[in-house]
């Protein structure tokens, strides 16, 4: 028969055939050139990152901080923030736990960044709404502990 010569690929028989409605939603496999397309891949997993690095971007380039972006500029920047995120949550975590709370709220990120030396020079100017205060009594204000020498004195 006729379709034993026919390509494989371009033969088609019928009881296999499809419709074309069924196939038309579908995107083709291939493009022109016979590659497989790639699926597209954010900037941000490129880097590994959760922040995204294509809104750090575009933030970059509208605000107007500079004439032209470097490409790594947002990465880095994404990167860093990161980085600064999971440090404060991590201790911050920490003190919501030393306190017996399953939630962060603001006094535990006050305490987490006060607490560490770092952090609290980074935002050393930065108020923390509802964070208070770190508990701190001066030593000046403490009543005096009595010695034994002074206690034979009163007598």
């Amino acid at each position: 028969p006729i379709h034993s010569r026919l390509h494989p690929r371009l033969y088609t028989p019928h009881t296999h055939h499809t419709s074309f409605l069924s196939r038309a939603n579908q995107p083709p496999p291939h493009t022109m050139s016979g590659k497989v397309k790639k699926t597209s891949q954010s900037r941000s997993s490129k880097a590994g990152l959760q922040f995204p690095v294509g809104r750090i971007d575009r933030f970059l380039r509208k605000g107007g901080y500079a004439d032209r972006v470097g490409a790594g500029a947002p990465v880095y920047m994404a990167a860093v923030m990161e980085y600064l995120t999971a440090e404060v949550l991590e201790l911050a975590g920490n003190a919501a736990r030393d306190n017996k709370k399953s939630r962060i709220i603001p006094r535990h990120i006050q305490l987490a960044v006060r607490n560490d030396e770092e952090l609290n020079k980074l935002l050393g100017g930065v108020t923390i709404a509802s964070g208070g205060v770190l508990p701190n009594i001066h030593q000046v204000l403490m009543p005096r502990k009595k010695s034994k020498g002074d206690a034979s004195q009163e007598v």
